[in-house]
């Protein structure tokens, strides 16, 4: 309804759609690009490019498919022109690097902090098309011909994809299990499975 009423010139129901979609697009962003301040712009640059291209959306799937691949693309090319840039620490934002301050319990939300930190670490270091079939496997649940119809490729190539992202993760885990003491290797593998 929202969809129609907005091709039908109706701006203000792409508020409506914005409101609907902005939590799961902007934790997409996030968890592409592990940035709030880009996951947001991300997530911003998302909603524009959709309302340019609203035109462009068939209907005979869903909406948020859609939004996803939208999302996916521009998360991949900011993730591209990202390996050309140098990183400094004064480039993070003031909660990228710590826990939160105002939290009621601090060593529970240390330990989730650095679990969350621990399948960060596993993400970022997939390359990012293994990443994005990752993220919309585990955290927005897509089915496979979902995640084909974002990605606009065929239901085997993402089964593919996703059984060598899996196998990157256990190596990972592996590797980090064997460098590090034994709580701490349990504390990775607990942040991921």
């Amino acid at each position: 309804m929202w969809i129609t009423l907005t091709k039908n010139g109706c701006r203000a129901a792409f508020n409506n759609i914005v409101e609907e979609y902005q939590q799961p697009i902007y934790n997409f962003c996030y968890r592409m690009l592990s940035n709030r301040a880009e996951a947001e712009d991300a997530a911003q640059e998302v909603f524009i490019r959709a309302y340019l291209k609203l035109n462009m959306y068939d209907n005979r799937h869903k909406f948020s498919t859609w939004l996803f691949s939208i999302a996916s693309h521009y998360c991949i090319d900011c993730l591209r022109k990202r390996r050309f840039q140098l990183v400094s620490w004064d480039g993070l934002a003031p909660g990228d690097a710590c826990p939160d301050q105002n939290a009621p319990q601090p060593e529970s939300a240390l330990l989730d902090a650095e679990a969350a930190g621990n399948v960060q670490a596993l993400l970022d270091a997939l390359p990012p098309d293994y990443r994005t079939i990752v993220i919309l496997k585990y955290w927005h649940t897509l089915s496979y011909q979902e995640m084909a119809q974002t990605l606009g490729t065929t239901d085997s190539a993402i089964k593919s994809k996703l059984f060598r992202a899996r196998r990157m993760i256990a190596t990972q885990i592996a590797t980090a299990q064997a460098a590090t003491p034994r709580r701490e290797a349990q504390s990775l593998q607990a942040g991921w499975i």
